[in-house]
């Protein structure tokens, strides 16, 4: 059992969002539901709290109903070694009515906010050299959807004015 899990809240849409995550991301699977009986408070046999792993990493989903909404104080990092995989993670979390923000940021159909983030970034931005590494972070600035080449061409000070 994983020690630390995260736990979303949903109105009434953990078992529907379980799904949809698991369906993106490899090595996930839907391990237990536990269903509301007739004392509620929630629809008899309507889903309660929903287990699934994305990635291998433990979560819960609650159908707690309308009181909490998500917010961008907190969201999940996809951490991706291509950007054939920051291209497949956008796509397919952004798809039905999710919104696209600045910086890789997005939020899901369901309000969850997500940061597809290329492992480049990190890399480049980390750079011992000051004047490269704020490039990438200028160039970062300006994105919506993070875009490796672009990331490299502003750390290789390409397209610069002298």
């Amino acid at each position: 059992m994983q020690k630390i899990v995260t736990f979303l809240w949903f109105d009434n849409q953990a078992e529907e969002a379980a799904n949809f995550y698991t369906s993106i991301f490899k090595d996930s699977k839907i391990m237990e539901i536990s269903r509301y009986g007739e004392a509620g408070p929630g629809p008899a046999g309507s889903a309660m709290v929903v287990s699934f792993q994305l990635a291998g990493q433990e979560f819960n989903a609650l159908n707690g109903g309308p009181q909490f909404k998500f917010t961008e104080a907190i969201s999940l990092v996809v951490n991706c070694e291509s950007q054939a995989e920051v291209d497949y993670y956008w796509e397919k979390l952004a798809a039905d009515g999710g919104e696209e923000s600045m910086c890789g940021w997005l939020k899901d159909k369901y309000g969850l906010s997500w940061q597809i983030v290329p492992t480049a970034l990190n890399e480049l931005a980390s750079d011992p050299d000051p004047v490269k590494a704020q490039r990438v972070i200028q160039a970062m600035l300006q994105m919506r959807k993070l875009d490796v080449a672009e990331l490299q061409k502003a750390y290789d000070g390409i397209g610069e004015k002298s």
